[in-house]
């Protein structure tokens, strides 16, 4: 008996693969291992959609923006450049936008008050910055999610592949390591797949947050200048 045991094993070595297979340790899984490893899959198809995205979507608006600010500082008037040029869809555009308009209401306004009028276009051009920054960070709150939710979700599917291999010792009443082992690596693999997911996200949630913070520094920089030029033809007129 303990022959035909030792012969067995021997066989089963012999068969084994040599390097672990993605394919195969999914295809072996737990249904429910199954579903959390295609959740975890496209939640990581989805943060590279949005990583490649975001940084498409930044490298054209930076341009854009040193283009628009460079013809907007050379510019003899500013409200023709701005009606000229219809950058409006330009977030520094934007900014500068809201501010003109509310300095011509102010300056069409008989007996303006410039301290007033100077807290509306400052005010103005601060909601345009808040504005333009959210719409640049709008999706980044899905890297968070990602990147602090997925590797609980892998571990998830570790636990119940872990339970399920010991659920199989008790129904083949056997404890060898031919048996647990399967399906505690397609188990572990779930883990692997959302450490995948979570790390990029987490990366790039970083950087991009950081990165859109120095955004909206550079559309709080470019207002403030902008408000300064409008407060001091408010003061001459």
């Amino acid at each position: 008996m303990t022959f035909d045991l030792l012969m067995a094993a021997t066989d089963a070595a012999a068969g084994a693969p040599t390097r672990l297979n993605p394919v195969k340790l999914f295809l072996d899984a737990d249904i429910v291992v199954q579903v959390v490893m295609v959740g975890l899959i496209l939640a990581s198809v989805w943060t590279w959609t949005i990583i490649v995205s975001f940084l498409l979507r930044m490298g054209s608006i930076a341009r854009r923006c040193n283009s628009y600010e460079k013809e907007f500082w050379d510019a003899e008037n500013f409200d023709a450049f701005q009606r000229e040029r219809r950058r409006a869809e330009v977030p520094i555009g934007k900014v500068a936008g809201a501010g003109l308009a509310e300095y011509k209401r102010n300056a069409a306004g008989a007996g303006v008050d410039p301290e007033g009028a100077r807290q509306r276009v400052g005010l103005a051009m601060n909601s345009a910055v808040g504005e333009e920054a959210d719409k640049l960070s709008d999706r980044l709150n899905f890297l968070a999610t990602v990147g602090s939710v997925a590797p609980f979700v892998g571990l998830f599917g570790t636990v119940w592949g872990i339970m399920n291999s010991f659920f199989q010792i008790g129904q083949q009443q056997n404890s060898s390591l031919a048996v647990v082992a399967p399906g505690i690596s397609e188990a572990l693999f779930a883990t692997a797949i959302g450490l995948f997911a979570a790390i990029p996200a987490v990366i790039a949630y970083n950087r991009f947050s950081h990165r859109v913070n120095g955004f909206e520094a550079r559309l709080q920089r470019f207002a403030d200048k902008l408000h300064a030029a409008l407060t001091l033809q408010l003061e001459q007129r």
